[in-house]
C-alpha cells in the first residue's frame, strides 16, 4: 500500500483492507475508478476524468492496471 503524505498533513491511499485506515483519523473515501466487463467478456478499467484501460481477459488484471495507473498518477 502507498500513501501518499503532503506538507500540511493530509494523505492519499489507494483503499484497502489491509490498514485501518480510520486508525489514522477522519477520511474521506471517492471512487477512482470503475472495472467493469463488456458484453465480450473483456475487463477494463475506467478511470475517473482519466483514460480507460484495457481491454483485459481477467477482472484481476484490469485491477491491477487500475492500481498501478493511480499510483502512478494520481498518488
Amino acid at each position: 500500500m502507498t500513501i501518499t503524505i503532503k506538507p500540511d498533513g493530509t494523505a492519499r491511499a489507494i483503499y484497502t483492507e489491509a490498514l485501518d485506515l480510520e486508525s489514522l483519523g477522519s477520511s474521506t473515501i471517492a471512487r477512482a475508478s470503475h472495472v467493469e466487463p463488456n458484453e465480450e467478456g473483456q475487463w477494463f478499467a475506467q478511470i475517473v476524468g482519466g483514460p480507460i484501460l484495457g481491454p483485459f481477459a481477467k477482472r484481476s488484471q484490469a485491477l491491477a492496471a487500475e492500481v498501478t495507473w493511480l499510483e502512478s498518477n494520481v498518488l
